[in-house]
């Protein structure tokens, strides 16, 4: 008995086959995450106005609109397209990879102003204060001080009074 194998059969398999191998692709042990970037870390908004949503998509429940250039966020958790932050006030939702950027910024989360330091020691001259709820471009942190930059401002500031300095998660 003869068989015949249809042309649309066979490619219609192939491309099946094609597709399902794609999607079981093991990620390569040098890249435990799709960015290939540690988690957590920390980000800052690119945009004036970024949406923050339940999930990873936009088809998730739009939870609130992030009003602030620059606001350090940290990365804990991420698909390919996605990133789930955590903010200063505590929450975590999702935003997309496009809305965030690598440089790092710092928020001073106090109600008080914060003394910019000449060097990293609080004996150390004081340069400028940091306004409660401001942000500056965080330049480089070493032994519990970090340096920060607004306009033409720099100062060493302790790490532990700024959002945006910290190693470990702070949500999930």
């Amino acid at each position: 008995m003869k068989r015949s194998v249809k042309p649309k059969a066979v490619a219609a398999l192939v491309l099946t086959l094609g597709v399902l191998a794609g999607s079981v692709q093991a990620r390569p042990a040098d890249k435990p995450t799709p960015s290939g970037l540690p988690v957590p870390r920390w980000v800052s908004l690119k945009f004036g106005e970024v949406n923050a949503r339940s999930g990873p998509g936009d088809d998730y429940k739009l939870v609130w609109v992030y009003r602030s250039k620059g606001l350090p966020l940290q990365v804990v958790a991420e698909t390919s397209e996605w990133r789930k932050v955590c903010d200063p006030e505590g929450g975590s939702a999702w935003v997309h990879r496009r809305t965030v950027d690598g440089r790092r910024t710092a928020f001073q989360p106090s109600s008080k102003p914060l003394a910019l330091r000449a060097k990293p020691k609080f004996e150390a001259a004081t340069r400028a204060y940091m306004s409660p709820r401001s942000m500056a471009a965080l330049e480089e942190c070493e032994n519990g001080w970090c340096r920060l930059k607004a306009g033409d401002v720099k100062g060493w500031a302790p790490a532990k009074a700024l959002w945006g300095a910290q190693d470990a998660a702070h949500c999930r």
